[in-house]
């Protein structure tokens, strides 16, 4: 079987700065992905298109990334069953809280699951454990992966209790 691919997608390439580190993550567990701009409101047509084609074009979750009240994740789960992941962007005028409420706020239906503002690496994380619900290797690297961040604090925990504790 091969491989599901994860779809990022924003809705300007001024959010790829907070987007790059999806791509690290995904690059990170060697799992394939695409990065597309395009906007809910601007390019309604290709983006119909996209979402609902993406399943048959082996994607398995969509990460949208969005920031003020453009809502990019929503409308990308308007027209696929596909998982959507929403990131809302921080942004100048409202510091992301615009792009949280909108992407949070889905009607019955139509869900998105919503990561913090700018919350990119956790989309991509989401996105893989999606995957790897179908794929035992992915699983596995997530597993190990986990066990590191955990023996990384227990590291950082043993060190302050030596120098603070008598």
């Amino acid at each position: 079987m091969a491989k599901k691919k994860i779809a990022i997608i924003m809705g300007s390439d001024s959010d790829l700065p907070v987007v790059e580190k999806a791509f690290a993550v995904c690059e990170e567990f060697d799992v394939p992905y695409e990065v597309h701009v395009f906007s809910a409101h601007r390019t309604p047509a290709q983006a119909r298109d996209f979402v609902t084609s993406a399943r048959a074009n082996g994607f398995g979750v969509i990460i949208a990334a969005a920031g003020q009240a453009a809502h990019l994740a929503g409308a990308m789960a308007a027209g696929t069953t596909l998982p959507v992941i929403g990131i809302p962007v921080k942004s100048s005028t409202l510091d992301g809280l615009d792009a949280l409420l909108s992407t949070v706020q889905m009607p019955t239906g139509i869900p998105v699951a919503t990561v913090a503002i700018d919350g990119a690496a956790n989309a991509a994380l989401l996105a893989l454990q999606m995957i790897s619900i179908e794929d035992s290797e992915l699983a596995a690297k997530l597993d190990a992966s986990r066990a590191k961040a955990e023996e990384k604090v227990l590291a950082a925990n043993r060190a302050v209790e030596e120098k603070y504790n008598h």
